[in-house]
């Protein structure tokens, strides 16, 4: 999973630590957990990081390139530690050299130092003073702000933080309160540095850094005063494990080319022309359907491009062999669609041939060839064609397999497609397609996860530059991976799709279509959300490397795009986030304030849990009540946070409502929740950006 960082300890330099148990053990058999770090290992690893040794030989180019993340812990002489015995604690100018070169040109570097530093007999003060961080000669001693009243276990002052700058902000103390130096020296900070603990000022010396974080070329540096911290025996005390995580993730590269899905396709070898082809016929043959998709005038040049169309995608199947009878029957719909006079397009054989939920293998492609509506996108049914690729990771279906059956759902990713995708449509779905008659039930529905992903990453970043958010640095990097936000969002598509059809459901998840309000529609879907958002938090308990970004790309797509996109006619997704926001901001969990919002990361999952509380004691309770009770109750959870329009007949109550169920519906305003002072002005900001992802390829 090439999202997730790699991350390379160095052991072939005397350090006096490892991530390999055994070699801990033999260091220091009475007390292993002294010389171990085993656990910040797995702790990396349950993140989905990869975690290796380097264990002999200098460290060289071809060495660090393949990593994102190089970690020095503590090298020494045997006369002061007992130590890996691997190689001189001294690396030599060519190793630094090639360090340097490593940061500079994107990696990542953790130095883990001690006290009284000179005395080991390392040269980690040349290979920090190359980034321009001095380490002093000294052990700290601090009797007032010390761990268990030991002098020299200081508890370290948190840092004033980055400076504003352009771009994002990330805090790479989130999550984390307070940390403990076991005999620490101290650091110098150069320029620009980002202090993140220092001592205190009652302690000797005072005000001095105990960990810092600098950027050098393109990459980065971490450098801490103390190694103990997360050894086996203290990564559990206070915040260290979140330290340690945000502080690697901080550090590490992020590739510029993500691996695996996002890459592009090519044709089939030698079909290139003929997919360009269809492409040029479809869009020919488009300003000549009605919105119904018939054709009236210039038949035919219409019979000319159909046949353009059938001959292309002939030319075509060879390159798609599990999907012959389906595109067989596409050539035998476009032909008797034809014969028939061009009316209504049927293209039912087709539909019922097609059965993506069948082959949900990771990478797989298909041609698809169906007169359709885009939703959110064209309302027409005119011809398209698009070129999907499944998007099915192993870890995925093993999800799906054990807990999150979802047999019709399909996430897939676009090769190609013509200009009805060339919108905000990010599905593909069955009822979308011209039919004679609509089947009994449909077995799939697609999903285009690098579009969604695409799309969140955009909004999201533009929106925490301009709301000045500091991001946790699992956040930011989840921002600038496509290939990270894109197998994020099929975990959240998986679990949010599979809550239509369970818990308790007083009505019809997909209501929007009958004449009900469109708020009920607003918190069916949140509900999915919150459902996900909470899966993804047991998840992230288990394991699963994805969880914990679910959760992120709920919240800020929820909080930043959804209530910012789209007309305000009924926009129940923009609403479900807004209402999110409110109930958040409400509890102090979000908080804007000097022009800048702040979010307490430790109580998001909590505030997240405590309203999807709310709206599930609302369905329960609506089992008991009347279809109109039932509206006025969803009416009235959603006005507690988000405050309806001035004008509105529905918060009057039921005595203000016309009696007739029909003329109840036609009272709801079209902008029954309108947007806030808070989200007038963030749209104001970003409408350039959502603008700017309609139709956006990964």
């Amino acid at each position: 999973m090439r999202a997730f960082p790699s991350v390379l300890f160095d052991e072939a330099h005397s350090e006096a630590w490892s991530i390999r148990r055994e070699v801990a053990e033999a260091m220091n058999p009475a007390h292993p957990d002294d010389s171990g770090y085993s656990t910040a290992a797995a702790i990396l690893r349950r993140l989905g990081q990869t975690v290796t040794a380097h264990t002999q030989g200098p460290v060289t180019t071809s060495v660090l390139d393949p990593h994102d993340v190089f970690v020095i812990a503590h090298p020494s002489g045997d006369h002061w530690e007992r130590t890996t015995g691997a190689g001189s604690p001294v690396f030599t100018d060519a190793e630094l050299d090639a360090v340097e070169d490593y940061v500079a040109a994107g990696g990542g570097l953790v130095v883990l130092a001690e006290c009284e530093q000179d005395k080991y007999g390392n040269n980690l003060a040349d290979l920090l003073g190359r980034f321009g961080v001095g380490i002093e000669h000294t052990t700290v001693q601090d009797p007032s702000g010390s761990h268990n009243k030991v002098a020299t276990w200081v508890l370290g002052v948190r840092g004033a933080g980055a400076a504003d700058g352009p771009g994002l902000r990330q805090d790479l103390l989130a999550g984390v309160r307070q940390a403990c130096f076991y005999r620490a020296g101290t650091l110098v900070a150069p320029e620009g540095a980002e202090v993140l603990f220092e001592t205190s000022g009652t302690a000797d010396p005072a005000g001095r850094p105990l960990a810092l974080a600098v950027r050098h070329g393109r990459g980065r540096v971490v450098a801490l005063a103390d190694s103990d911290l997360f050894g086996d025996d203290s990564i559990g005390d206070f915040d260290h494990a979140q330290l340690w995580t945000d502080l690697v993730t901080w550090a590490a590269r992020i590739p510029d080319v993500a691996a695996g899905h996002t890459a592009g396709s090519e044709a089939p070898e030698g079909l290139g022309a003929a997919w360009d082809g269809l492409k040029a016929a479809v869009e020919a043959l488009r300003p000549l359907q009605a919105k119904d998709g018939s054709i009236a005038e210039d038949r035919d040049r219409a019979v000319e491009l159909i046949s353009e169309i059938s001959d292309n995608v002939v030319r075509l199947a060879p390159g798609f062999p599990h999907d012959k009878d389906y595109l067989d029957a596409v050539v035998a719909d476009l032909r008797k669609w034809v014969a028939d006079g061009l009316g209504v397009p049927d293209f039912l054989d087709s539909l019922n041939l097609f059965h993506p939920d069948a082959q949900r293998v990771d990478g797989l492609e298909h041609l698809v060839v169906f007169p359709m509506y885009t939703q959110n996108g064209n309302p027409n049914r005119n011809v398209e064609a698009v070129w999907i690729r499944v998007v099915w990771p192993d870890w995925l279906a093993e999800l799906e397999r054990n807990g999150y059956d979802n047999p019709m759902f399909v996430p897939i990713a676009f090769a190609d497609f013509t200009s009805g995708y060339d919108t905000n449509s990010a599905v593909l779905f069955p009822e979308t397609v011209a039919v004679r008659e609509t089947p009994p039930r449909f077995t799939w529905g697609g999903i285009f996860c690098d579009r969604e992903a695409a799309r969140f990453r955009a909004v999201s970043e533009a929106a925490a530059a301009t709301l000045k958010l500091a991001l946790p640095p699992d956040a930011a990097r989840l921002l600038a991976s496509q290939e990270l936000a894109q197998d994020t969002f099929v975990l959240w598509d998986l679990v949010h799709d599979r809550t239509h059809s369970h818990g308790d459901l007083p009505f019809d998840p997909f209501m929007i279509k009958q004449r009900m309000p469109y708020w009920l529609y607003t918190l069916e879907e949140l509900r999915c959300d919150l459902t996900a958002f909470g899966e993804a938090v047991k998840l992230e308990v288990d394991g699963v490397p994805h969880a914990r970004y679910v959760q992120y790309a709920i919240l800020f797509d929820r909080l930043f795009r959804f209530p910012i996109t789209g007309e305000r006619v009924r926009n129940y997704d923009g609403l479900g986030g807004q209402l999110l926001f409110a109930y958040l901001h409400r509890r102090g969990i979000v908080r804007w304030t000097d022009n800048r919002l702040f979010v307490d990361w430790a109580k998001v999952a909590d505030g997240v849990a405590d309203l999807r509380g709310e709206v599930e004691t609302l369905y329960r309770d609506g089992i008991d009540r009347s279809k109109v009770a039932h509206w006025l109750a969803a009416h009235s959870l959603v006005a507690a946070y988000v405050a309806p329009h001035p004008a509105s007949v529905w918060s009057q109550g039921v005595q203000a409502l016309p009696e007739e169920q029909k003329e109840m519906v036609n009272a709801v305003l079209p902008d029954e929740f309108p947007l806030s002072m808070f989200y007038e002005a963030l749209r104001r900001k970003l409408t350039d950006v959502v603008e700017s992802t309609r139709g956006i390829r990964a």
